[in-house]
C-alpha cells in the first residue's frame, strides 16, 4: 500500500507542476494585484479541487464526464471564462501607464478567491481526471471512497504547495517584475496564454 501511495504521489506531483490554466490565472493575479491576492486565488483553486473531489467521490463527476450535453456545456463555459480573463489581462496592461508607480498596477476585477474557484470549477477536465485517473492510482486496502478522498486531499495539498511556492517566488522577483516594461510583457504573455488555453479547451471536443 505504501509503495502504491508513493507512486500515486509522484504521478500527482508531475501532473500538478505541468503548466495549465490555474498557473496562468495565478500569474495574472500576482501581476495585477500582488502576492496576497494571488495566494487567495490559489485558495480558490484549492477549494475548486475539493468540490470536484467531493463530486467524484459521490459519483456526480463521472455522470458529468459521460454526459453528451453537460460536459460540452461546462467545457464551453470554462473556455469562455479563460478567454475573458485573457482579454481582460491584455486590456488592463494595455491601459497601464509606463510611468505608474512600481507598486501600483491595473486594478484587479473580481474577488481573487472567487476567480480561482470559478476558473477551476469551469474546467471539466478535472472531472475527467478525478474519475479516470484517480481510481487507477487509489492505493489498495482502503474502501474506494476513502482512497479517493485521500488522493483528492493529497492533490489539493500538492497544488497549494506548488502554486503557493510559485507566488512566493514571484514576490521575491518583485523589483524586476515591477518594472513597467516587464509588467507589460508578462501581462500580455499571460493574457495570450489564457486565451490560448481557452481556445484549446473550446476545441478539445471537436
Amino acid at each position: 500500500m505504501l509503495t502504491r501511495l508513493l507512486a500515486a504521489t509522484g504521478a500527482l506531483a508531475l501532473l500538478t507542476v505541468v503548466p495549465g490554466p490555474d498557473l496562468a490565472v495565478v500569474t495574472r493575479r500576482a501581476l495585477v494585484a500582488g502576492p496576497r491576492d494571488a495566494l487567495r486565488t490559489v485558495a480558490g483553486i484549492a477549494t475548486g479541487l475539493l468540490v470536484w473531489g467531493a463530486l467524484a467521490v459521490a459519483g456526480l463527476a463521472a455522470v458529468l464526464a459521460a454526459s453528451p450535453a453537460a460536459y460540452p456545456a461546462v467545457r464551453l463555459l470554462g473556455a469562455g471564462y479563460l478567454v475573458f480573463l485573457g482579454a481582460q489581462a491584455l486590456w488592463q496592461h494595455r491601459r497601464a501607464a509606463s510611468a505608474a508607480p512600481a507598486h501600483k498596477g491595473p486594478a484587479a476585477v473580481g474577488g481573487p478567491w472567487r476567480t480561482g474557484l470559478v476558473s477551476n470549477l469551469l474546467n471539466p477536465k478535472i472531472a475527467v481526471f478525478y474519475t479516470g485517473l484517480l481510481p487507477a492510482l487509489a492505493p489498495p486496502g482502503l474502501p474506494p471512497a476513502w482512497a479517493m478522498t485521500l488522493l483528492v486531499l493529497l492533490h489539493t495539498a500538492l497544488t497549494l504547495a506548488w502554486l503557493g511556492g510559485y507566488v512566493l517566488l514571484l514576490s521575491r522577483a518583485g523589483p524586476v517584475l515591477h518594472q513597467p516594461r516587464i509588467r507589460r510583457a508578462l501581462g500580455r504573455t499571460t493574457g495570450v496564454t489564457l486565451i490560448g488555453f481557452g481556445l484549446l479547451l473550446a476545441t478539445a471536443g471537436t
